[in-house]
């Protein structure tokens, strides 16, 4: 989760106003200081004599790191004036060999790609959230401001299952929001269509078999004596276990069970969770 920085170019502390390391002119001290113009260029002074190094693809130089490795993601960063770059190494779903980067698909605004030396990791984010390049997280659909966003664009799952363009009413007759279909095949496999247009392959805990009537699994059974644990499907639920008896248990409104938290209040702000396939969330 989110696992949350918005960028804030601000002027850098100290500006050079030559480029390369035979120009460059090294401060007293021994270190590593920014290019006056391109943000993923600095230069490693040693005895006076400057080197000329450059980020790794994709990522910038930070001045006030006070690590070894002073290059970070762009949204970490306050390049300043220093607006230049490197030119790009990327491929398809990686713009630049490493960062944070959007779907290629502009509808799909829910998934993104974490790229390291150009090797790209697909995330999907918690359900309802959408990806801002901006601040490298998942947020809000209105703090992303995305244009053009379509829930049902990844609307094919691997197995060939797509939801349903009839909607699912409920026995008063109101639309379902996230309505559940069984798996043809296992019966501890059921899909959820998120907001009806988005199928997600989920499953029941081992020993448990999905009902179809009740479009529920079997009650939850304990993992361990004592203990706070995730339901299986809905972020904002979990359950207390006492002596292998559990209590169900709702988050406050707005926020979402992250069972990492090793504190005992373990309800936290949907883009610093997690959910994975825990999709509901309350009406």
């Amino acid at each position: 989760m989110v696992l949350l920085k918005f960028a804030s170019w601000l002027m850098c502390s100290q500006i050079f106003p030559l480029t390369d390391a035979q120009s460059f002119k090294c401060p007293a001290k021994d270190g590593q200081y920014e290019d006056s113009l391109q943000c993923d260029k600095f230069y490693e002074c040693v005895d006076g004599r400057a080197t000329e190094r450059l980020c790794p693809d994709g990522l910038v130089f930070d001045p006030t790191i006070r690590k070894i490795n002073k290059c970070d993601q762009p949204f970490n960063v306050d390049c300043g004036d220093r607006v230049e770059l490197q030119p790009p190494r990327g491929n398809n779903l990686c713009p630049r060999r490493n960062g944070f980067f959007a779907h290629p698909d502009p509808a799909v605004c829910n998934v993104f790609y974490n790229c390291i030396e150009g090797e790209a990791n697909e995330i999907t984010c918690t359900a309802g959230l959408h990806f801002d390049e901006y601040t490298g997280t998942c947020v809000w659909p209105n703090d992303a401001g995305r244009q053009g966003c379509n829930p049902g664009a990844n609307k094919k799952l691997k197995d060939g299952f797509t939801c349903p363009k009839e909607q699912k009413t409920d026995e008063a007759g109101q639309v379902v929001a996230h309505p559940k279909y069984a798996h043809p095949t296992d019966c501890q496999r059921f899909y959820v269509c998120l907001n009806g247009v988005e199928p997600r392959d989920l499953g029941c805990q081992v020993g448990e078999v999905y009902n179809e009537e009740t479009e529920r699994y079997a009650q939850f059974k304990c993992p361990k004596n004592r203990g706070q644990f995730e339901d299986p499907i809905q972020c904002d639920k979990y359950y207390v276990c006492d002596e292998g008896e559990s209590t169900e248990k709702l988050c406050p409104d707005g926020l979402v069970f992250d069972p990492t938290i090793k504190l005992i209040n373990k309800c936290d702000q949907p883009f610093n969770v997690d959910c994975g396939d825990r999709l509901e969330l309350r009406k």
